[in-house]
């Protein structure tokens, strides 16, 4: 399968590494087309055999383009595909908030499109990506492009475009908000008299031994909870002062409007 990747950036070079990390493709195989000619230097230094700077005849030959570069970019780069594409041809996008019929009205020729939310885990494989299809996509193109994107960690696909809008939200802006609240408890630890250092560390691992035990077995987070905190103990006096804030509820209304927002930026 012959794949083009458009764009350089961390999502194209992401794709690009984790194809031929897990032999999604093969070298010869895959092309990328990036915007400026150092660019091309760059990706052949790292090992890419086919880097181009300009669209052309190769094109013609791509069975999958992917769409990895800014929304704003397309007004120059779409009328340039046009004399090259054909209707054989799948689009795979990972632009932000960019709709499938407004890809199809800007390249009518292509009747297979899928439109994916990576995050930014993805970077180091361990990405969560929602994604979804023109009814023209058949199965067996479902499971490929399924396989492609969980060479950078997981992926779910949808019926509903509109439910994207819900993944942004969620995992697409996710890793921010457990950054977020990472930050707070590194401040907290530095407040009660930790360096720096000692405070990421005691931080990170928490979060890192809580997700990987929380994915060992079917308890749920409530569950979990009990098997921490204790009547009376430290866990339940921080819990009992998260309730007086309504932490769960500010997160939860922090989701809605963000949720809100991937509602509008795709209108």
């Amino acid at each position: 399968m012959r794949i083009l990747i458009i764009g350089g950036g961390n999502m194209g070079k992401t794709y690009a590494d984790n194809f031929i990390a897990n032999h999604a493709v093969k070298p010869e195989d895959l092309h990328i087309l990036v915007h400026r000619p150092e660019s091309v230097t760059h990706f052949l230094s790292l090992g890419f055999k086919n880097v181009y700077h300009e669209v052309g005849e190769y094109i013609r030959n791509m069975e999958l383009i992917i769409l990895s570069v800014k929304p704003q970019d397309t007004k120059e780069l779409f009328p340039l595909l046009v004399p090259f594409i054909h209707e054989k041809q799948m689009i795979l996008s990972v632009m932000a908030g960019v709709k499938m019929e407004n890809i199809q009205k800007a390249l009518p020729q292509i009747k297979k499109i899928v439109r994916a939310m990576p995050n930014l885990p993805s970077m180091i494989g361990m990405g969560m990506t929602g994604f979804t299809s023109t009814e023209n996509v058949n199965k067996s193109e479902l499971f490929w492009i399924h396989n492609l994107l969980n060479t950078t960690g997981k992926s779910l696909y949808f019926d509903n475009e509109n439910q994207l809008d819900a993944v942004t939200a969620i995992s697409g802006s996710g890793p921010a908000y457990v950054y977020y609240f990472m930050d707070a408890m590194i401040k907290a630890a530095i407040h009660m008299g930790f360096t720096q250092n000692q405070a990421e560390v005691l931080v990170e691992q928490t979060f890192l031994g809580a997700v990987h035990l929380k994915k060992r077995n079917d308890l749920t987070c409530q569950e979990w909870i009990q098997k921490v905190a204790s009547k009376g103990g430290t866990t339940e006096a921080a819990l009992e002062r998260f309730e007086v804030l309504e932490v769960n509820q500010g997160i939860e209304k922090g989701l809605e409007d963000a949720f809100k927002r991937a509602v509008e930026l795709g209108n």
